[in-house]
């Protein structure tokens, strides 16, 4: 049976929260939003400076807060399965339990758009790898864990790419987020006996990190205009207006919701 409604909150004491991608952008704005909450936050990325930062910038909102919530940081590459495994057991060691993962790594390993007969080998494989792959190597590390204790939320990063296709013309990085948002509904079915919740948020354009500043620009000033204009709520996404829906499906008011996929895009892709 679920709790009652009348004791459901939406805060996270008690909760271990591990977020890839943490370094920038939409990882930061999901750290700093569960931690001023009170989640332990395992903060994980491969970029050791941005990610210290960070932590900085996470520590300074929840002092400010007066909140409860902790930030740890962990440098690890998402992609490589034997340091995911790594990783996993220093954070349930530090912290005791993991109840919460949302998978923010992902992004265009700053690539733009080429046609599909100039795509290398290793410009496919490496926004494969960083958006999907990665997924797949946290969620597998997870899920012993999870099991466990009969109990977890899953919160998966895509893009509204995945369910349409690229702005900005990226082969690899549409079909990646349509293969995570695949992968979501299946652990969905897959790990729902046990307590387990897996969700996707599918973000719109979004300034969040140098990748996306960088594909901003390469648009002209026409570009620009026509997509703010095609926005429903005309304006761009901030990082924060992501991290919302991932604490929506990470707390207990969506404990009867999986497998589902939110659009944070301000109304771009109606359906």
């Amino acid at each position: 049976m679920g709790q009652s409604v009348n004791s459901l909150q939406l805060t996270f004491e008690e909760k271990t929260a591990i977020v890839t991608g943490a370094a920038h952008g939409i990882g930061r704005a999901i750290c700093k939003e569960f931690a001023i909450r009170g989640a332990k936050v395992a903060a994980i990325d491969i970029l050791s400076e941005p990610l210290a930062q960070s932590k900085k910038e996470v520590e300074q909102a929840i002092e400010a807060a007066g909140a409860d919530g902790k930030i740890h940081a962990y440098q690890c590459d998402a992609t490589d399965s034997e340091e995911v495994g790594r990783l996993l057991g220093r954070v349930a060691a530090d912290f005791g339990q993991i109840d919460i993962l949302v998978n923010a790594a992902g992004g265009v390993a700053g690539q733009v758009h080429q046609p599909i007969e100039e795509v290398t080998d290793d410009d496919w494989a490496k926004v494969i790898d960083i958006n999907l792959t990665s997924a797949f190597y946290m969620v597998r590390a997870v899920a012993p864990y999870m099991k466990k204790n009969r109990y977890g939320r899953i919160v998966n990063i895509s893009s509204g790419a995945g369910r349409s296709s690229s702005l900005t013309g990226i082969q690899a990085y549409t079909s990646a987020k349509a293969g995570q948002i695949g992968f979501t509904r299946q652990m969905a079915r897959e790990l729902g006996p046990f307590g387990i919740t897996v969700n996707n948020v599918a973000p719109g354009f979004v300034l969040s990190n140098p990748s996306t500043q960088k594909q901003w620009d390469a648009m002209t000033r026409d570009a620009q205009a026509n997509l703010i204009e095609a926005i429903s709520v005309k304006r761009l996404g901030s990082p924060e207006d992501i991290a919302y829906p991932v604490l929506f499906f990470a707390s207990d008011f969506a404990q009867y919701v999986s497998g589902q996929v939110i659009s944070a895009d301000g109304g771009l892709q109606l359906f």
